[in-house]
């Protein structure tokens, strides 16, 4: 078989230099996804920004989330392949020490992995998972809040998708976490966005969330008030602490859905959605008695 037809079958390659981790020193290939060819079947985009991707009758499932992050094989420390040589002394000792209970929460979740395998969907979902465990023990330069909200709202589709394929083993009560997860932090991110005490400009390349449309800062804002609804009474049991909540979310909401109003330059799909969620905000708060 020619090296062109052997590729057409496949989903990925191996990089042929060696990426060196700055943690173990471990040397290994990372492993790209090939572009083109039919390998991608866009789908919708849901409403929390995902864009869903059809089963490929050649390829089987192909997603390209799987190969975004950089994962050593060894000692499993992950990141966006920008951060993976920016490290401190403090970041790398820090992350060099939490190695073994890194490995060992993730394997309580996901069982032993190999990373030197193809990348498939437990070592995507297991690849957001350890980022946002990195991004916990890095420091404020690299604008760690914004990175973990991507992180925990990626292994949050992971594990929608496990749950659907092995619907008995509880991957929808990790599925939920992670989305409470990514509500907290992306609430954070927005604080960050208003007292500059991250450089989260940093990371507007990669707040995607997803990787076809990188919908950056109005992706934050839309999903902070996307997943303070879905889960308002996990974040405020009390009825009027999620009146409050709610309200804050709404009004940051309305910079979001008045800017896409007055800016021709906004993307559609995001108006609309903006759109659509105001309403439903409104419509809520008024049946909770709360602001109009």
């Amino acid at each position: 078989m020619s090296q062109a037809a052997a590729q057409s079958k496949k989903v990925s390659f191996r990089a042929k230099e060696s990426t060196a981790c700055p943690i173990c020193d471990e040397n290994h290939q990372k492993e790209q996804m090939f572009q083109g060819g039919g390998r991608l079947i866009a789908g919708k985009l849901a409403q929390d920004l995902r864009r869903l991707y059809e089963k490929n009758r050649k390829f089987g499932r192909v997603s390209p989330l799987d190969y975004v992050m950089s994962v050593c094989p060894r000692c499993l420390y992950s990141s966006f392949p920008k951060d993976w040589n920016s490290l401190n002394p403090a970041d790398n000792e820090a992350i060099r020490m939490a190695t073994d209970s890194r490995r060992s929460y993730i394997e309580k979740i996901l069982g032993p992995l190999d990373f030197t395998q193809d990348r498939q969907i437990v070592l995507g979902a297991a690849s957001y998972l350890l980022g946002m465990d990195c991004y916990q023990l890095r420091g404020a330069s690299v604008a760690p809040t914004p990175k973990k909200a991507v992180c925990a709202i990626r292994a949050a589709w992971y594990f929608s998708d496990l749950h659907e394929e092995f619907p008995h083993i509880g991957y929808d009560k990790i599925r939920d976490f992670l989305y409470q997860k990514a509500a907290v932090i992306y609430g954070h991110t927005l604080e960050l966005m208003q007292n500059g005490n991250e450089p989260v400009d940093q990371a507007a390349g990669m707040l995607g969330p997803d990787t076809d449309n990188n919908w950056g800062f109005d992706g934050v804002i839309y999903l902070n008030a996307f997943l303070t609804k879905k889960f308002k009474d996990q974040m405020a049991p009390k009825p009027e602490d999620q009146v409050l909540l709610l309200s804050r979310a709404k009004r940051t909401l309305a910079r979001l859905y008045g800017s896409g109003k007055a800016s021709k330059g906004k993307p559609g799909p995001i108006v609309e959605m903006t759109r659509e969620l105001y309403d439903e905000y409104n419509a809520i708060l008024e049946a909770m008695g709360g602001e109009k």
